[in-house]
């Protein structure tokens, strides 16, 4: 309490001599404040331009939020606008059930695209992929319109089916048919992979955490002579943030996790680690990939940094920003959906738009090895032309060869090779006492634009007609 007055009374003290301050600057702000008046005058007179002379009625509501929603897009791509169905939904999604097809999308210049489908649910069963361009549903494109919009499309009745047209690098486009469930991911499940537990986490909602101490603690004990642990965050979208500290914190024995800064340097919130962890001391290696994002970098970064674990795999996405959800009257209104920081792992990094880097990295196919070669064909923050910049100075790893990926007689259909690699780490001790395997020779493929991309979906889907559905 005395703390909470001292402060009071030097706010007190600051306040008097800042208000001749106030004062001065009146005049100085009065021109920007102005403009900004004229401004919000120039949108009511559009508007009203558009309620009168638009060639057929319009829905006010409509036109308002689909502006809101703009102005926040504009920021960066994770802030927007959510009207009150949309807010529903997500807070039905971060509880862990919610109904649809179970695949996490973001737009990038009109088009929506996967950032990954989850496990177990039907997108994921169909074989949609990290990556892949939603260009029609049901036959009507999708092409120009908000994630939520879209979203709205691909969501309905549980039984019900949808066919999503899919465009994919190097491929034709083509149909697939999904039938809606009442999607109840299982965030967190565990198994024995050889000598070694294993341990999946494919999102970060409201039961994470408890599912993941709950999996792991029965294959424990099922296991007792278990020698290591993989962590795999593959293909993880993220998540809310209270989770990816509460799992970083089963495996960490006390010390920093994450912490965020916003606007003001000085507004630096930390979070740490409680003493004791669940392992009891076992070898850990996670695994990323460019689907890997947000909490989940929150999570591999914190291991990392604290020498906890090792990574195998790709390098991350790189979503290094936190945004709050912000309800507008009580959630009455919808709410915002607004980036307010960035966080930085224990070490002080910042992985916004450069992702973090695999101590062992492993391309999954020779597929994955060709688009590592090929810097066009990856997906990652740094494909968003208004994503927030990376720390000054720092890049996202360019074009260049893998340093591991199967080789011609591995079976990629049957196999998991950075899962194999994983368990290589953990059996010779650590990356540097690892066998490494010969460099794959990717070649430079045919570099496949955006323009090309938005040809084949306009050819499929004519442009006449995150979230997660």
């Amino acid at each position: 309490m005395k703390k909470y007055l001292l402060i009071g009374v030097s706010a007190f003290v600051l306040g008097a001599g800042a208000m001749s301050y106030v004062s001065q600057q009146a005049q100085a702000s009065a021109q920007p404040r102005s403009k900004t008046y004229r401004m919000l005058g120039l949108f009511g007179d559009v508007l009203d331009t558009v309620e009168r002379q638009y060639v057929s009625e319009v829905d006010d509501t409509k036109l308002i939020e689909a502006a809101i929603d703009g102005m926040l897009t504009s920021l960066d791509p994770h802030s927007g606008y959510l009207n009150p169905e949309s807010f529903g939904e997500m807070r039905d999604q971060t509880r862990g059930e919610y109904g649809g097809l179970g695949i996490e999308v973001t737009s990038e210049e009109g088009v929506v695209k996967v950032i990954s489908p989850m496990d177990g649910t039907p997108a994921a069963e169909a074989g949609i992929k990290a990556g892949d361009y939603i260009t029609a549903v049901n036959g009507e494109s999708v092409l120009g319109l908000t994630v939520t919009e879209a979203v709205k499309q691909m969501r309905g009745k549980a039984g019900e089916s949808v066919t999503l047209t899919i465009a994919r690098e190097k491929t034709d486009p083509f149909d697939v048919k999904i039938v809606r469930e009442v999607i109840k991911p299982k965030s967190a499940s565990a198994k024995m992979e050889g000598d070694f537990g294993y341990l999946r986490v494919s999102a970060f909602n409201e039961k994470t955490t408890d599912e993941a101490e709950r999996a792991f603690n029965e294959l424990k004990a099922k296991n007792p002579k278990m020698k290591g642990l993989i962590l795999d965050l593959r293909n993880n979208p993220g998540g809310l943030l209270d989770q990816a500290v509460g799992i970083s914190d089963l495996f960490l024995d006390g010390g920093e996790i994450v912490s965020q800064r916003g606007r003001d340097p000085r507004d630096v919130e930390r979070y740490n680690a409680r003493p004791g962890e669940i392992t009891g001391g076992l070898k850990m290696v996670v695994m990323i990939n460019s689907g890997s994002a947000s909490a989940a970098e929150i999570v591999a970064g914190a291991l990392q940094d604290r020498k906890r674990a090792e990574l195998v795999g790709v390098t991350s996405f790189g979503k290094g920003s936190v945004q709050t959800v912000i309800p507008l009257r009580g959630g009455m209104d919808g709410a915002l959906k607004l980036t307010t920081a960035k966080y930085y792992t224990p070490s002080g990094r910042s992985i916004q738009k450069t992702g973090i880097d695999p101590d062992l990295e492993v391309a999954q196919s020779r597929d994955e090895a060709q688009s590592i070669a090929n810097r066009a064909f990856q997906f990652s923050e740094a494909s968003f032309r208004n994503a927030l910049n990376a720390e000054e100075g720092k890049v996202r790893r360019g074009a260049h060869e893998p340093a591991e990926a199967p080789p011609e007689s591995y079976d990629t259909k049957t196999g998991d090779f950075q899962l194999a690699r994983a368990k290589d780490v953990l059996r010779y001790g650590s990356v540097a006492a690892t066998p490494k395997l010969p460099k794959p020779t990717a070649k430079m493929a045919d570099v496949v634009s955006r323009a090309r991309v938005a040809e084949a979906a306009k050819a499929v889907a004519p442009p006449a007609a995150k979230t997660a559905p």
